[in-house]
């Protein structure tokens, strides 16, 4: 892993750049299988929304992308798409488990 600083061309900002996506990526991985486990815990379908829970789960988020100094509103949208898609997957996965 190089720092920023220390990259010397493009082509290494480049490989930098893809290995954070791709350990991103992973980590998004690794957050699904945590959403699929959760949906043993869940009741109905409107414990899989917990939409007390996505809306407090998404000012967190708006907090820790200013303290990054990134943009809320970029990373709050970027985490509403995530989080519906695996809404709707622990929906698929809940429906599956016996009275689902």
């Amino acid at each position: 892993m190089k720092h920023p600083n220390e990259c010397e061309d493009m082509a290494d900002i480049r490989n930098e750049i893809d290995r954070i996506d791709r350990q991103i990526i992973g980590f998004i991985g690794n957050r699904y299988q945590y959403v699929k486990a959760a949906a043993k815990f869940k009741t109905d379908k409107t414990a899989v929304k917990a939409p007390e829970r996505f809306a407090a789960m998404l000012l967190q988020r708006r907090k820790w992308a200013e303290e990054e100094k990134l943009s809320p509103e970029v990373i709050e949208k970027m985490y509403k798409e995530l989080v519906n898609y695996f809404i709707e997957e622990e929906l698929k996965e809940w429906g599956r488990k016996p009275g689902g």
